[in-house]
């Protein structure tokens, strides 16, 4: 048996205590076994670690044993270039999982400072670390709870554990067992560590601790969830090592064969012309390597941070961007995300029938309307002071601004009408009724739950006449108040009564009231969520309500917003976990509503999707969320929600608008196929330069190219442009499309064709740039081939912008990184032809403006072929 389901003497025996508190030594005795009042963290990973581990990736490793061979030939500053372009890269990396590692910080930080504890029979304070189990705590209004623990005494007691639970209205609490096993959200006469007491005060005899406790439980789970790598990070490190062992098979291929022909040709200088193959093998390396193509994705994915920041959205972990383009569901809470986390008063009922709006016109209203509203407002302790702040419980502070939304400012009336004596709210009871003198009559004024006030009602006021409460008015209302509930409304009943002046008023005297009417409220949708959901439908996105709200509640809103079809499933916390792993994974797509849920639940829910291969996201801003936005492929945190939540997540919502997430994902998606056509347009460079170096072994032609201009081609030539299509705006149909797979590769689609058609074109531009070059001397036809491949391979830029339109198409200054990228470029080449630079190029002298005329010509043909294939019909893909 839980804590909840057992009485407070079981509870005071087995943890060998009283109401007098515990001695000294066994709290001494408790804190040695059981150690401090504290969230206990996993020993996180030491800086140095995480930054040998950024080293593990194949294509690092292969670049860095290059980078070391080429140091040890003497090749230094090719070598630093390497070096800087991946300690760039780590260093990023270990920001950013640093950065992550905060959230279980934000969550210690919730424990009480301080607590009221009574020991030796004598109330005192002690830090709310030193708490142990078998303490008795004293809880008032205003305090944090510092522990989980039983309730001995409740009077009028209110928790907000929105925190841990996601519900925007504080729990009434009790000393009442709960006999049957239930949630967090409905253990009444518990109390857990970290929520704040609204109302009342308490007595708690302390039954968990430290990890031992809800919120310990939350700190457990995100210490266990398993970050996730992105579709794009894991598709990445598979291509790398294929890459990286066919690289270095190609490289001993090509070290081979001119070794054979240095052995067997009869070489002068066997081991000079041995050294050069090798430096040339080792130069392909890293030509078919993409040095930078880490650092361009950190680029892209930055830059699509700073767009997402316009649009409300704050990212913490930068593959989160590119995890938001291919996320196909999205599990949000209900809570403060897709409502407003503020009661309304949406519709009210009286007597004669009238229902619907509230007259805005206070002059005109009818008696029974004036005294639905006077009761409303006077018996009522919320307020609203001076810098519009709210104050009080959020059903009592609905009636407050709706009396001051129909022109009846609240303050006018109680100042109209002070209070002369009062019964304070109370759970027992369900009720609250304070004494006003009203147009010269003393009156009672009463509010609570409709079947409270019903029960203790024996007259209705009707068109401003008091007239016996018959069954079959009884009736009426209770029909009106089941229509209410099905609407997932908060009702609340308004009575009152003549008393005696000067009378003082006890409990005794709640009865025989005079019914006046029902209040019905709710937490309503944000109005633009109706439409960001139809949006994500289209855009192939599955939203999915998580909440620790009532399932008749939440799943009321889900249909109202268009989460829910008619034959969607919605299910408890408890109904979920009786479900088996196979129940589940069958019925998971047609399960639109989760309530009552715990955080267990929500990973669960997170991890069954991810089974599915869906890239899931999940949202939230209380505690209670936080193991979940870990878990998920992408966690989104409100702005307004918890530290805890904030840290935990990948990213934050400044505007806790659901409407920002789906503009995210535009972003996402989009910066996505920006990385797509950046790799795209690093491999075929490459490509083009690999085939023109098999050509030339095959048919015993000079190296096209020498390791320098290899090297200065990748290492600074490509970098630019490919940051420039990074910077491409979206595609037209990108949010008409579903989401990504994230099974598929990194060339999927149109963007392996994309890399083979370009590459081959670059290839054999560079191929009979060469042969041409030979009918002058094999000097200049290195110079013709490395003219060609580097015109080519910058010009590519404006075919690489789109698979599906041409640069004009796409609007050729629409980007104009792109078009200083490729200015940038061309200047860079310029340079390698200047007197005394083109030496160091092996550019010969008499290479002069017909020789260039041709490479270039052959460069332009190449790139003119790319865009006019874009006309041929086919699949259209990104």
């Amino acid at each position: 048996m839980e804590n909840y389901q057992k009485d407070q003497k079981t509870i005071l025996k087995e943890l060998q205590t009283s109401p007098e508190g515990l001695q000294e030594a066994e709290v001494k005795k408790r804190q040695e076994r059981d150690g401090l009042n504290e969230l206990k963290q996993k020993e996180k990973d030491s800086v140095l670690k995480l930054f040998l581990t950024t080293f593990k990736d194949a294509m690092v490793i292969v670049l860095l044993i290059v980078a070391v061979i080429q140091m040890a030939l003497g090749s230094v500053v090719e070598s630093l270039i390497i070096f800087a372009v991946l300690m760039i890269n780590s260093v990023i990396s270990v920001i950013q999982t640093k950065k992550a590692e905060s959230s279980l910080d934000a969550l210690s930080s919730l424990s009480a400072p301080e607590s009221k504890v009574i020991r030796n029979g004598i109330k005192i304070t002690i830090p709310a670390k030193e708490l142990v189990v078998g303490d008795i705590v004293i809880l008032d209004a205003g305090d944090y709870v510092p522990a989980d623990g039983r309730l001995l005494e409740a009077g009028s007691l209110q928790i907000n554990e929105g925190m841990l639970t996601g519900e925007s209205v504080p729990a009434d609490k009790d000393i009442a067992i709960v006999e049957k096993e239930v949630p967090v959200g409905d253990r009444s006469n518990m109390v857990h560590s970290g929520t704040l007491v609204t109302y009342g005060r308490g007595l708690v005899i302390i039954t968990g601790t430290g990890n031992n406790t809800e919120i310990g439980k939350v700190a457990d789970l995100i210490d266990n969830a398993v970050t996730k790598q992105t579709p794009l990070q894991r598709k990445l490190d598979d291509f790398s090592k294929k890459l990286g062992f066919g690289i270095l098979i190609l490289s001993i291929l090509i070290f081979a064969i001119q070794a054979s022909r240095i052995f067997f040709g009869g070489a002068t200088d066997v081991n000079t012309e041995l050294l050069n193959a090798f430096m040339f093998a080792v130069a392909v390396a890293v030509a078919a390597i993409p040095e930078a193509l880490q650092s361009i994705v950190t680029i892209v994915l930055s830059t699509g941070t700073n767009k997402m920041a316009k649009k409300h959205a704050i990212i913490r972990k930068l593959p989160a961007v590119e995890t938001l383009g291919s996320t196909s569901v999205i599990c949000t809470d209900k809570t403060g995300t897709l409502t407003q986390n503020k009661m309304t008063i949406v519709d009210y009922f009286l007597p004669n029938g009238q229902t619907g709006e509230f007259n805005s016109t206070p002059d005109t209203w009818s008696k029974d309307e004036a005294r639905l509203m006077q009761i409303a407002v006077l018996a009522n302790d919320s307020n609203i002071n001076a810098e519009g702040q709210e104050i009080g419980d959020p059903t009592e502070i609905a009636m407050i601004a709706f009396s001051n939304k129909v022109n009846k400012p609240y303050h006018e009336l109680r100042s109209t009408y002070p209070r002369s004596a009062e019964l304070p709210f109370d759970s027992d009871r369900k009720l609250m009724s304070t004494v006003h003198e009203i147009d010269g009559e003393n009156l009672m004024l009463t509010k609570g739950g409709p079947d409270v006030v019903f029960g203790l009602s024996s007259k209705i006021l009707v068109d401003g006449e008091v007239v016996p409460l018959t069954d079959e008015r009884l009736k009426a209302l209770s029909d009106q108040n089941e229509i209410f509930s099905d609407r997932a409304l908060r009702v609340l009943a308004f009575a009152y009564k003549p008393v005696a002046e000067g009378h003082t008023i006890e409990f005794e005297d709640e009865n025989d009231l005079i019914l006046v009417g029902l209040v019905a409220m709710i937490d309503p949708p944000r109005e633009a969520v109706y439409g960001a959901v139809e949006q994500a439908k289209k855009a192939g996105i599955k939203t999915v309500m998580i909440t620790g709200d009532h399932k008749t509640t939440a799943r009321a809103i889900a249909r109202d917003i268009g989460i829910s079809e008619p034959d969607d499933i919605a299910l408890t916390g408890q109904e979920l976990d009786a479900l088996s792993e196979e129940e589940l994974n069958a019925k998971l797509e047609k399960i639109s509503v989760y309530a009552r849920v715990s955080p267990e639940n929500k990973i669960r829910i997170v991890r069954a999707w991810q089974n599915k291969d869906k890239v899931s996201a999940m949202t939230g801003d209380g505690v209670n969320d936080a193991p979940a936005l870990k878990q998920a492929d992408i966690g989104i945190a409100m702005g307004s929600g918890t530290d805890v939540a904030k840290d935990a997540a990948a990213m934050v919502l400044t505007d806790d608008n659901f409407v920002s997430i789906i503009s995210a994902v535009e972003v996402g998606r989009n910066v996505f196929d920006n990385i797509k056509k950046a790799i795209a347009y690093l491999f075929a460079g490459n490509l083009g330069a690999i085939i023109a170096i098999i050509a030339a072994l095959l048919m015993n032609w000079v190296n096209p190219f020498t390791a320098l201009q290899l090297l200065f081609i990748n290492l600074v030539n490509d970098s630019v442009p490919a940051i420039a299509l990074g910077m491409e705006k979206g595609e037209p149909n990108v949010m008409e499309r579903d989401p990504r797979d994230p099974n598929e590769g990194i060339f999927a689609g149109d963007t392996l064709r994309s890399v083979l058609f370009r590459g081959v074109l670059i290839g054999f531009a560079v191929i009979i740039s060469q042969f041409v070059g030979l009918s002058y001397s094999n000097e200049m036809s290195i110079a013709m081939a490395f003219t060609t491949l580097i015109l080519a391979r910058t010009l590519q830029t404006f075919p690489a912008r789109s698979n599906t339109q041409t640069a004009i198409g796409a609007g050729f200054f629409s980007n104009i990184y792109a078009i200083y990228a490729v200015l940038f470029c061309s200047v860079l080449y310029i340079v390698t032809v200047l007197p005394g630079v083109r030496s160091i190029f092996n550019i010969p002298d008499d290479f002069g403006w017909e020789q260039w005329g041709i490479a270039a010509g052959l460069a332009v043909v190449a790139v003119i072929l790319m865009e006019l294939a874009k006309f041929i019909p086919h699949k259209k893909e990104v």
